[in-house]
């Protein structure tokens, strides 16, 4: 089981080590962890997802409300946000690949934010399980480097 975990902490130094600290300590793992400011400067907005049980979800959730700099914290289902990941990728590439990768951005997506004479920066935007798969496709023609953000949530409207 997946937990999406939204946690609205204060915007200072050594938050970001607490939070981690927390699940190191516990034995919790973060499989994907963004962060980043929101819209008000003196707060940040961190996107942790984790798995394990029920009984390990509900634990990261009293563990992070338990920790002062955090003033909120949200657990969704997979069903109720919109997540996204930001990937970039530099691919190798010749005169006989070119063309097909870049077909391959225009059917998924991606974009090619960069070229060079031998390799392109590519970036999608997507969920995870898309990006997953753009990896994939992008194996056979020599992946050079590449990063990836982990997912940001967001709860969708309920109607």
């Amino acid at each position: 089981m997946k937990g999406i975990f939204t946690v609205l902490v204060e915007n200072k130094a050594g938050v970001l080590s607490h939070i981690a600290g927390l699940f190191a300590r516990r034995g919790f793992n973060i499989d994907s962890l963004a962060v980043g400011e929101t819209e008000d400067k003196t707060t940040s907005s961190m996107t942790i997802i984790s798995s394990g049980d029920e009984r390990i979800m509900e634990q990261i959730e009293k563990q992070l409300n338990k920790k002062i700099d955090v003033i909120k914290v949200r657990r969704f289902p997979e069903n109720k946000v919109v997540t996204r990941e930001l990937l970039m990728i530099k691919v190798a590439y010749t005169n006989a690949t070119r063309s097909d990768i870049m077909q391959i951005c225009n059917i998924t997506g991606a974009h090619i934010a960069d070229l060079a004479p031998k390799t392109m920066v590519i970036e999608l935007t997507a969920k995870t399980s898309k990006v997953d798969r753009f990896i994939k496709l992008m194996q056979p023609f020599g992946i050079v480097e590449m990063i990836r953000t982990g997912a940001v949530a967001l709860q969708r409207e309920i109607d």
